[in-house]
């Protein structure tokens, strides 16, 4: 039997479920099951394949805002927008971490709110009613409580130390400078400097690197240094200057401008400094010589993931606190 033609929506019309309804053959709660994904409910799978049809020949799309308040919240994990500049290793975790994000249903938000930060910030993002919140450094137990009552799920918190109220994911710094001021040490080097980015916003990884450092028990000096290569050229003279025999760099970026300064300048490394930087990038190793690094390791997008849909199922999960950056010397012919 051929298909009985079912009536369109008026030409310019906002499609409604009721048109994906009557165009699919179905009801109204069945169009509202299979595209919101709702698993209590059994729908055939031919079903579900005419629903699908039916929402994109008509170009429809479920409305977040009236799906919300029927749920009392959103599918949106917010992922507020750094405020400093990220290099690639942290660039390439967010996106991974979207991928699998939205592979579980969520939809991912990054927010910025220029000139406001921390529990000041909370405000703003409560706006949106997010399920989720993956929150910066900075914020503090009234923010979290501000996103719980606008209805987050979860909330969690990456940094150095736990939250009160938050689950924490711990990314301690200071483990990356310790590291570099340890294989710089055992490799006889005691004169160290310590690359601080000139930069605005990278004072919150560069001190504590420049902490774990010190932990060696080896002499430090700061080196300041824009990412600038005249600057640059000022720093390699004041390296030699100083009698400096190793410079950790901050991270790998930093490293390469640094060191191609200092070759410029006639000095041999590592015969006369050493040099390490840290983020372990694929530039490092097409140098001569090879730059030693810190590599950072970060649990997975996916890992991650699935720990958020967890914790959005379970709300009322007692705050986990888990160590998930781990930092390793990669030492090459720099050092």
């Amino acid at each position: 039997m051929d298909r009985i033609p079912k009536q369109q929506p008026a030409r310019g019309a906002v499609p409604t479920s009721a048109d994906v309804a009557r165009l699919a053959g179905v009801s109204r709660a069945t169009v509202s099951y299979v595209l919101n994904n709702t698993s209590a409910v059994r729908i055939s799978e031919p079903t579900r394949r005419r629903v699908h049809e039916a929402a994109k020949e008509l170009g429809y799309v479920p409305h977040a805002a009236a799906r919300s308040l029927r749920a009392g919240h959103t599918r949106i994990v917010l992922m507020p927008t750094p405020e400093v500049p990220v290099g690639p290793l942290y660039s390439g975790f967010l996106n991974e971490l979207q991928w699998a994000l939205s592979r579980l249903d969520y939809t991912v938000v990054q927010y910025g709110s220029v000139g406001v930060g921390g529990d000041d910030a909370a405000r703003a993002w409560a706006e949106l009613r997010p399920v989720a919140v993956l929150a910066p450094i900075g914020m503090g137990p009234d923010g979290i409580a501000v996103l719980k009552r606008s209805g987050a799920k979860a909330v969690i918190t990456l940094g150095p130390a736990p939250v009160e109220g938050a689950h924490a994911l711990l990314m301690d710094h200071r483990e990356v400078g310790r590291v570099a001021g340890e294989h710089l040490v055992a490799r006889g080097h005691r004169a160290l400097g310590v690359v601080m980015p000139r930069e605005e916003g990278l004072d919150a990884f560069a001190v504590p690197r420049l902490d774990g450092v010190r932990a060696s028990g080896a002499d430090v000096v700061q080196l300041p240094l824009a990412y600038e290569e005249e600057h640059a050229a000022r720093v390699a003279a004041q390296v030699r200057e100083l009698g400096l025999d190793a410079v950790f760099a901050y991270n790998d970026e930093y490293a390469m401008l640094l060191m191609r300064a200092l070759q410029d300048a006639g000095v041999d490394i590592p015969g006369d400094v050493a040099v390490i930087g840290a983020d372990d990038l694929m530039l490092g190793r097409l140098l001569r010589p090879r730059l030693s690094t810190v590599r950072i390791d970060l649990p997975s997008g996916e890992e991650l993931a699935g720990l958020v849909d967890r914790l959005v199922r379970d709300p009322a999960a007692e705050p986990e606190v888990r160590d998930v950056m781990q930092a390793a010397v990669v030492a090459r012919e720099s050092t």
